[in-house]
């Protein structure tokens, strides 16, 4: 045998033993979760809405603004913006059906999100908001401000998705858990609060922010029965025949901000969206990666309160 094939070999059966390793050691069942919701003064409720039960929370008073998260997180991706922002808005954020505390149903499909969205505006008695998104929650403001342009004043995109719906154009890490088998096998292995860790290291640009606790809080609605499947499902299903065409037909005041070292959605997809959108604006804020409302809530919070205070256009 050559030394290179017995190198070859020897490499292979350190990797097996590392994998068998990894999947004999249970995983730490996450810690107390939530406990965010009481430094932040909110309380959690539900609404029952076509295409699920949605978990949300509301803060504040003025002029009403929806926060949707991305793909695998929840409203607590919101947590730091939020207080800022309620001093002079009524801010709702809400769990997309299939994340955080929203229920899970089957199939789970995204061109449920933007009805969902109206619904529960509607439920709430909000006529007209405005709209903050990030990654798969961008796309989903954008649907809704583009097909209902009387219920949105403002919107604002956050290292928004869209334009990268198709499989190869995502992470490699979205690109796994949409493979065939792999859902299910993670369901019944201990690997999903280390599939969500090695995710937010991902989108993270400062690793010293991808804490234990924040971790938990992303891994425990991961951990439900069926929610690995559903977001596989919901890969699987996502897709805009023609997004720029979607993006053209926006004509709210739009705000695109972006971490300039974002590796899951490159910062060149914020020119796409300022071309696209008569009359909107891009802020690049450095040394953030997918999720700048994490990274650097104070500066985050500081834009949206100076773009959504400004005057309504009716």
């Amino acid at each position: 045998m050559s030394r290179r094939r017995a190198g070859c070999g020897a490499a292979a059966a350190v990797a097996v033993v590392a994998l068998g390793a990894i999947l004999l050691v249970p995983e730490r069942a996450p810690g107390p979760v939530g406990g965010w919701m009481a430094r932040v003064a909110v309380v959690p409720a539900f609404l029952d809405v076509p295409g699920g039960r949605v978990r949300y929370i509301r803060r504040g008073r003025g002029p009403a603004v929806v926060l949707i998260h991305g793909f695998a997180s929840s409203l607590y991706t919101w947590k730091d913006v939020l207080p800022a922002l309620a001093l002079d808005h009524d801010v709702v954020a809400i769990d997309l059906p299939g994340f955080g505390g929203s229920s899970i149903p089957r199939p789970l499909e995204g061109a449920s999100y933007p009805g969902v969205v109206l619904a529960v505006m509607d439920r709430l008695g909000l006529e007209r908001v405005s709209l903050v998104g990030n990654s798969l929650g961008g796309s989903v403001a954008v649907a809704v401000a583009a097909e209902h342009p009387e219920r949105v004043d403002r919107l604002v995109v956050i290292d928004s998705a869209g334009f990268n719906f198709r499989a190869r154009d995502r992470p490699w890490m979205l690109r796994l858990v949409g493979a065939p088998g792999v859902a299910a096998a993670a369901e019944r292995l201990p690997v999903r609060r280390r599939l969500v860790a090695a995710g937010l290291r991902q989108v993270f640009f400062r690793d010293e922010l991808v804490t234990e606790e924040r971790v938990d809080e992303y891994a425990a609605p991961m951990l439900r029965p069926g929610a690995v499947r559903a977001a596989a499902e919901l890969l699987g299903a996502l897709g805009v025949p023609d997004f720029a065409a979607l993006v053209a037909r926006v004509r709210a005041p739009t705000l695109v901000v972006w971490g300039r070292e974002d590796t899951w959605i490159p910062v060149a997809h914020a020119q796409r969206f300022t071309e696209g959108i008569p009359g909107s604006r891009a802020v690049v804020l450095d040394a953030c990666g997918h999720m700048p409302q994490e990274e650097n809530p104070a500066e985050v919070g500081a834009r949206l309160r100076s773009f959504l205070g400004a005057a309504r256009v009716d």
